[in-house]
């Protein structure tokens, strides 16, 4: 198996030593797998390029692909994926995030427990800019009966998912991609096609990584208002299909 953690970086100087780091420790035995951290350098204008210069005359999994214009989220990730193998297990890290030591290693046991599957969900803990932890904001998955089931709590905002999630190459290419015209919400927008073409994930009980909160977050601002404009966006471009499966639009 060859798993590839994929992470756009703009402007983070300040933390991507750390996301780096915490792909570099990864331990995997005992299972036999390979994998990269690959990352998007998309047109920074602080010490990212220099950094990323200097990590990766070290050894380890890094990679570096250089972008010299700024893409919005939906492309980087295409550009990103596009450059990893056609059997590639992807893993999403924004450049902000710490995974954990071990994330790799239960992706890799659920997928050969779960031949066939093709992505699975996790949870993930919160912590502010210095790692420290903040109690009662954690994320948990839950199990669901049916893609149904699940894309309804999802336009009722009762559940979400973001980088706490791990699928195949085969179903990212299936479903079409990161679509590289929505502004916001892009990966709940792929999340949701995976669900229409009837993949509903696995739920593993592990954690996955650290999400940093911190003054300059991509999701600053994005508060229930925000956040159901979103869903209506998303629901509009699938409402046919939705509308069918009894799914409500997002008021």
């Amino acid at each position: 198996m060859h798993f590839t953690v994929i992470t756009p970086t703009y402007n983070r100087v300040q933390f991507l030593p750390e996301a780096v780091a915490s792909v570099r420790a990864t331990i995997t035995a005992p299972l036999d797998i390979q994998y990269e951290h690959l990352i998007l350098e998309n047109g920074s204008t602080d010490d990212t390029a220099n950094w990323l210069n200097t990590a990766t005359e070290k050894d380890g999994p890094v990679r570096v692909i250089s972008q010299p214009t700024k893409l919005a989220p939906g492309p980087a990730r295409n550009l990103l994926i596009r450059e990893t193998p056609a059997d590639a297990w992807l893993v999403p890290l924004d450049d902000d995030d710490v995974l954990l030591q071990r994330c790799l290693y239960h992706y890799a046991d659920l997928v050969q427990r779960h031949p066939g599957q093709p992505w699975f969900v996790a949870d993930f803990l919160r912590v502010d800019e210095e790692r420290r932890y903040l109690p009662s904001e954690d994320y948990y998955a839950w199990r669901f009966e049916s893609t149904t089931d699940m894309l309804k709590a999802i336009f009722k905002a009762e559940h979400f998912i973001q980088g706490n999630v791990c699928y195949s190459r085969s179903l990212f290419e299936k479903v079409g991609g990161y679509d590289e015209t929505i502004e916001m919400a892009e990966d709940l927008d792929l999340y949701v096609r995976f669900l229409l073409a009837g993949h509903l994930p696995i739920i593993s009980p592990h954690i996955s990584h650290l999400h940093r909160f911190h003054t300059s977050n991509v999701s600053i601002g994005v508060d229930a208002d925000k956040h159901g404009a979103d869903l209506r966006v998303i629901y509009d471009k699938y409402a046919e299909q939705l509308q069918a499966l009894g799914v409500e639009r997002p008021g």
